[in-house]
C-alpha cells in the first residue's frame, strides 16, 4: 500500500502546479467530485445525500454538479484530492492530519491543497464476529481470517493499530483488504472470522447483518486501549447495549471524527463558502441517521490541527460557529 501510494502522490507536485497555472476560472464546475468510501460502509450512502443536499440547495452557481462517488475511503480520498482529481473527501480525521505533516500512510508525502469544511459524525470502530466463533478478545484472532477495510481506508489503519495493540502483525493474521459490505457477506457465509469497521452508531449494515447470521462485537481491553490510545489520537467510547438487539452488554471501542475536506485548488474561497452554507443550513433534509450529527453546533469536531477551508471559515464566521 504505501509503495503505491508514493507513485500515487508522486504526481502531485505536477498536478498543482498545472492546477495553479490554469486558475479557478478553469475548474468545471459542473463535473465535481467528492469521494467517500465503500459501497458497504457509511461514507458512501451518506455521501450521496450530502451531494444532492449540496447540490439541490447551493446558491449562485447554476452548473454546479457534484458526484459522490465510492472510494478507499480517507487516505485515497485525500491523495485523489491532492491531484485535482476530487473536489470534496470525506476522511477519518487522524489521517487528514497526517496528510499535512507527511506522517502514517503519508510518510515522506506531505499535502497540502485541502481544508477542514465540517464535521460529519463520530466514527466507532466496530470489530463484529459470529456468535460461535470463539473469538472472545482481539487475540485471538491470531491465525484467523480476518477484514481489516480497504487499503487507504481509516478503517484499515486503525485495525493494524488495534491488532498490534495485541502483539499481532502483518501475517499473525490472513488479512481481507476489503469494505464492510463485503466482509459482512462473508461472516454470513462462514468465511471469515472477524470484520473491523470504523462506521456510524448504529451501523445499518450491522443491524442487517445480525438479520442473518447471530453476532457479536469483540470489545477492546483496558490494556490494548492505553497502547492505541498512547501510539494514535483515538479515543475510548463505550457503544451502549441498546446500540443493537443483538447486545446484552456495553462494548469498549475507540472513536474519531469523520470530516468533510476539500480542494484548494478546484474550490476557491466563494465556491467553498456557498457549498459549506448549503450543506449546514440544509443538512435536516438528511435522511440517513448519521445526519442528525451534521449540525452547527459539531461543525467544528475533528478541525483540530487542520487548516480551514477559506469559503468553510466565511460561513462558519457568519453563522457564529468560530
Amino acid at each position: 500500500m504505501k509503495k503505491k501510494l508514493l507513485s500515487m502522490l508522486a504526481l502531485v507536485l505536477t498536478a498543482s502546479l498545472v492546477l495553479a497555472a490554469c486558475g479557478d476560472d478553469d475548474v468545471d464546475i459542473s463535473n465535481l467530485q467528492m469521494g467517500t468510501g465503500s459501497t458497504g460502509g457509511t461514507y458512501y450512502p451518506l455521501g450521496g445525500e450530502m451531494a444532492t443536499v449540496i447540490n439541490n440547495n447551493i446558491e449562485g452557481y447554476e452548473d454546479f454538479d457534484l458526484s459522490a462517488v465510492s472510494s478507499g475511503a480517507s487516505v485515497e480520498n485525500l491523495s485523489e484530492i491532492a491531484q485535482g482529481n476530487f473536489a470534496l473527501g470525506m476522511t477519518v480525521h487522524l489521517p487528514a492530519v497526517d496528510a499535512l505533516t507527511g506522517d502514517g500512510d503519508f510518510e515522506g508525502v506531505e499535502i497540502e491543497n485541502f481544508g477542514f469544511m465540517g464535521h460529519i459524525y463520530p466514527e466507532v470502530m466496530q470489530i463484529v464476529t459470529p456468535a460461535n466463533s470463539g473469538v472472545e478478545t482481539i487475540a485471538d484472532l491470531a491465525g484467523k481470517n480476518v477484514a481489516i477495510g480497504p487499503p487507504g481506508s481509516g478503517t484499515q489503519a486503525a485495525a493494524k493499530l488495534i491488532l498490534e495493540a495485541y502483539g499481532l502483525e502483518d501475517g499473525d493474521y490472513n488479512a481481507f483488504e476489503e469494505g464492510f459490505g463485503d466482509a459482512a457477506g462473508r461472516i454470513q457465509d462462514g468465511n471469515l472470522d472477524a470484520s473491523f469497521g470504523l462506521l456510524g452508531l448504529p451501523a445499518g449494515s450491522i443491524d442487517e447483518l445480525a438479520l442473518q447470521r447471530d453476532v457479536r462485537l469483540i470489545p477492546i481491553t483496558a490494556e490494548g486501549l492505553q497502547y492505541i490510545e498512547a501510539n494514535s489520537g483515538y479515543g475510548a467510547l463505550t457503544i451502549p447495549a441498546d446500540s443493537y438487539d443483538f447486545l446484552e452488554e456495553d462494548v469498549q471501542a475507540i472513536t474519531a471524527y469523520a470530516v468533510l475536506v476539500g480542494s484548494t485548488d478546484l474550490i476557491d474561497e466563494d465556491l467553498g463558502y456557498a457549498i459549506t452554507k448549503a450543506l449546514f443550513e440544509n443538512s435536516d433534509q438528511i435522511s440517513h441517521s448519521q445526519g442528525a450529527n451534521l449540525t452547527k453546533e459539531n461543525a467544528l469536531l475533528g478541525s483540530e490541527g487542520l487548516p480551514i477551508h477559506p469559503g468553510a471559515a466565511r460561513y462558519f464566521e457568519e453563522a457564529g460557529i468560530q
